[in-house]
């Protein structure tokens, strides 16, 4: 369960890793580098420290002892008397009866299996996170890509309003309204490189270092839906594998244990106790002599509680009210798992005409600014219309773009949901990268 035994492979299979070019290479440095799945690596080990400490407690607990003292006394009349003394010993207690303990015990082991099963949700949280960070910055590369774009075309038709004008064959309205168009675009494009530059923040933030050269979706990128299944099938599959709902069902078992725990106060203990010891003692009075002594003792002790001041009802009464939230935990669990396995297949399927749609979109945008450039240049369309098939494109080709990413991210989140989500998952989404991201931008001309 443990990633750190991954590192040195890790470094070997991945020398050239600050440059990683796809998802799953990105996935792997986050594996390493993830400061939240560190954390939730360390609570799983505290977690299952706890059942070792209470199952402890039902062992034999063994302890032994050495003393060395020396003595003064002086009374008038009485010659002073000074002494010596040397013990040493061993004791062992052993529970024979605590029904407190036992309950603890199983309680214990509880939180250690929902422990394994937190460590599995922030394992497929981590694919999550790092796909969604990745494909944002994708989304950042078309989306900048696109806004260079649209500020060039809008930079083109602001100088060609402005030379209609100096010759007197278009209003200074078209000027005016040509630069307020090209401005908004130098703004747009601004945003979208700042924007990219976060996204390419939170992607290092993950991976601990930062991440260049990234693949992205060819142009003609099809979505398909999982060949087999329905909804009620996925949310079946969830309700049986999440880890979520699994970790929730175990601190529930926990926290019925913890009632039994708590009302094992009133019941009583028997344990187990022996000793030995050995000791002797030296007088300097005269005439006196040493004295060595040796002793074992063993026996059983019953202990019954009668009144604790009204302590082991309201421990009762606090471990119920524990349960009863641990139960309606699991009860919000396991609602808010059907609705989200159930919107994330749904959003996967409609995921599958938005794309298509999209891509239709762009497509009639970009015929709509053709034919307007046209009728600009026969005297039948304006610069305002120009301008104004400029920012529908635009826009089109941003949500293409976020469509696509976001049926991706959707096709992991819903196997998150059904609790099958691995690293097989990644390398099926990392197939269908094969397009270099950047080359967008290095391709796209940015007027000054």
């Amino acid at each position: 369960m443990s990633r750190r035994p991954l590192v040195l492979a890790l470094a070997l299979a991945l020398p050239f890793a600050a440059n990683a070019t796809d998802l799953m290479q990105t996935y792997e440095l986050a594996r390493t580098g993830d400061p939240t799945l560190s954390i939730a690596e360390s609570t799983r080990l505290i977690d299952k420290e706890g059942a070792v400490q209470a199952r402890a407690a039902l062992l034999p607990q063994i302890t032994g002892s050495a003393g060395y003292e020396l003595t003064h006394s002086s009374r008038p009349g009485d010659p002073t008397g000074d002494g010596k003394s040397r013990t040493y010993g061993a004791q062992v207690n052993q529970t024979i009866f605590d029904w407190s303990r036992i309950a603890n015990l199983r309680g214990q082991r509880a939180i250690s299996q929902a422990a394994d099963y937190d460590l599995a949700s922030a394992n497929n949280l981590l694919i999550t996170r790092t796909s969604a960070a990745y494909f944002n910055v994708l989304i950042g590369i078309e989306s900048l890509a696109a806004a260079e774009t649209n500020e060039a075309a809008s930079k083109k038709q602001f100088d060609y309003a402005q030379k209609r004008l100096d010759v007197g064959l278009a209003p200074i309205t078209d000027v005016h309204e040509a630069r307020a168009q090209y401005d908004s675009a130098r703004a747009n494009t601004i945003l979208a490189r700042n924007a990219l530059d976060d996204s390419y923040r939170a992607l290092a933030e993950i991976t601990g270092q930062p991440i260049s050269g990234l693949k992205g979706l060819p142009d003609d990128f099809r979505p398909e839906l999982p060949p087999e299944q329905n909804a009620q099938s996925w949310v079946d599959r969830a309700l049986e594998q999440n880890p979520d709902l699994k970790s929730a069902e175990y601190v529930l078992e926990s926290a019925q244990h913890g009632v039994s725990s708590a009302r094992a106060g009133h019941y009583p203990t028997l344990n187990f106790r022996g000793g030995y010891s050995n000791g002797t003692d030296w007088d300097s009075v005269p005439g006196t002599l040493s004295r060595d002594g040796e002793g074992y003792n063993w026996g059983v002790t019953l202990t019954v509680p009668i009144f604790s001041g009204g302590a082991t009802q309201s421990g009762v009464r606090q471990a119920l009210a524990q349960r009863d939230r641990a139960a309606d935990g699991l009860e919000q669990t396991r609602r808010a798992l059907v609705r989200n396995t159930s919107n994330a297949y749904q959003a996967l399927v409609a995921g599958v005409t938005e794309v298509e749609a999209r891509r239709l979109a762009v497509v009639s945008a970009q015929s709509a600014l053709d034919a307007s450039q046209v009728g600009l240049e026969v005297g039948t369309r304006t610069v305002l219309d120009v301008l104004q098939n400029q920012r529908t494109l635009f826009q089109a080709q941003v949500e293409y773009a976020q469509s696509r990413y976001n049926f991706l991210q959707n096709r992991l989140l819903l196997e998150q949901a059904a609790g099958t989500l691995d690293g097989a998952d990644v390398q099926d989404v990392n197939r269908l990268l094969t397009a270099d991201a950047e080359a967008r931008l290095s391709s796209q001309p940015v007027s000054q």
